[in-house]
């Protein structure tokens, strides 16, 4: 039976390398755990996460007087780590171009083991682009990887002399007036196309039609983790978080049957169904004051929609007096980058 990578390294941690600290390094103040990359951190890894980068690891955090000892660490580990733990190789390659460890089995010399030592300003840095989580501005939230801010968020912490799960608190979920920018730029970009799966399809463009079907479920999905309150990660495990939030699964499902059906009035039933629900949903989330919302017709034409708009601007009225007050409706980074082909002038003009 596959154990789950998070398990098995709080277990390494504790039985192999934490014995090796208490006996050369008694008194060390420090932090250990497992966050940041990796399918494992996220309770998503099965058997195939097992070629790279996964196995017996964790990372250790020291103050700054006492990550000049980081050296001393390593050697203590490469000498007194054990080769297998569980049946798994705690020694791993050197990396490859990519900076990929793979397990690499040894029965002879010092252990190489996936282990990452750093003060935790220097992680914050290099894995989020600063550490200077007190001053976080809008702009900041939104240049982040959502996939890193989960990252972050997740996994565990097997040991915290150092106080660490206090800083990664204000890391836990975006302020409220960010969300509220996230939420109404969807909803904004999702009205910029409602009535183009149809139009699409009637000038004779099935495969237009079915990406900008794609496309729209997309930002239906994303709404959906930010009613919910919870950061998404990125593709590979896009779909399945989403099927993991706390939803009505009705929504899933009409999102699923938009984007597998091949006849236009299903597809185009299906995501003007989907956009209805997650409408639902920000009435229901309190975030506004409600919008009557229904399926109807796109200017008298032979379209459904259900005017998104109306919900991005009911949200854009509780951004005035913010920071964000002004701001244009393209989301966070991705969506800058996909939309203003790399330029991200943030202010409307």
């Amino acid at each position: 039976m596959f154990t789950k990578g998070l398990e098995l390294c709080e277990r390494f941690f504790h039985q192999a390398a934490k014995p090796i600290m208490d006996k050369y390094f008694g008194g060390l103040a420090y932090s250990a755990g497992l966050l940041g990359y990796g399918s494992d951190v996220l309770g998503y890894d099965d058997e195939v996460s097992a070629d790279h980068m996964w196995g017996p690891r964790f990372y250790l955090f020291l103050s700054q007087a006492d990550v000049r000892k980081k050296q001393e660490l390593m050697d203590a580990f490469a000498e007194h780590l054990p080769y297998d733990f569980e049946g798994h190789s705690v020694n791993f390659s050197v990396p490859d171009a990519s900076y990929v460890r793979r397990p690499e089995v040894i029965r002879a010399g010092k252990v190489s083991p996936l282990i990452s030592i750093h003060t935790f300003d220097e992680y914050l840095a290099e894995y989020l682009g600063t550490a200077d989580l007190d001053n976080l501005t809008p702009q900041d939230w939104l240049y982040f990887s959502e996939h890193r801010l989960l990252g972050l968020t997740s996994g565990k912490l097997f040991v915290d002399g150092l106080g660490i799960a206090h800083i990664l608190e204000k890391l836990r979920y975006y302020p409220e007036d960010v969300r509220l920018y996230l939420i109404a730029s969807n909803w904004s970009l999702i009205a910029e196309e409602q009535a183009f799966v149809r139009r699409c399809f009637d000038v004779g463009d099935n495969i237009g039609s079915a990406i900008i079907c794609a496309r729209m479920a997309g930002r239906l999905m994303r709404l959906a983790f930010l009613y919910c309150g919870c950061y998404a990660p990125y593709s590979k495990w896009f779909g399945t978080a989403f099927s993991r939030l706390p939803i009505d699964a009705a929504i899933g499902q009409t999102i699923s049957r938009a984007l597998s059906a091949m006849d236009i009035d299903q597809r185009e039933d299906g995501i003007v169904l989907a956009q209805k629900l997650l409408a639902d949903m920000h009435n229901t989330s309190g975030l506004t004051k409600p919008v009557k919302m229904q399926i109807e017709s796109y200017y008298g034409r032979d379209i459904k929609v259900i005017f998104a708009e109306k919900i991005a601007d009911v949200v854009v009225k509780k951004l005035s007096g913010t920071e964000l007050e002004g701001f244009r409706l393209i989301g966070a980074s991705e969506g800058i980058l996909d939309k203003l082909g790399g330029h991200a002038p943030w202010k409307s003009e």
